[in-house]
């Protein structure tokens, strides 16, 4: 399964669940629902997969966590915000670049319609 397979049915499964919820829950909600759903469709899914930094010869453990690894490909970082922000897309792109993932996205579930809160993001490495 490649990456854009995976990106379409984690944007099936986050709607799905965001039609169900609505927004206005914490992001641990969205992502333990999007988790169990992956899985249900016997997805690998990882949960909080630590994300070291390797600077020079030496790995740093500075606390980053990915909120869904998929397949060991794909990431999905979870939002519950007002809105987006740059830090925020910053932020997932850091992840794939570190990761040398691909794709990934950004889904921010704090949307009334949730297709405004989903973007993609791609690692041009």
């Amino acid at each position: 399964m490649n990456e854009n397979e995976i990106s379409t049915i984690v944007i099936g499964l986050a709607i799905e669940i965001h039609r169900k919820l609505g927004p206005g829950l914490l992001e641990n909600v969205y992502q333990e629902c999007l988790f169990y759903k992956l899985k249900q469709k016997g997805l690998l899914v990882e949960k909080e997969k630590p994300m070291p930094l390797i600077f020079e010869e030496i790995k740093l453990d500075c606390g980053y966590r990915i909120d869904l690894l998929i397949e060991n490909k794909f990431i999905v970082e979870i939002k519950a915000v007002e809105a987006l922000t740059v830090n925020h897309l910053a932020q997932t792109l850091t992840y794939l670049r570190l990761g040398n993932y691909k794709l990934g996205l950004l889904i921010n579930f704090n949307e009334a319609l949730l297709k405004n809160g989903i973007r993609r993001v791609i690692n041009n490495f």
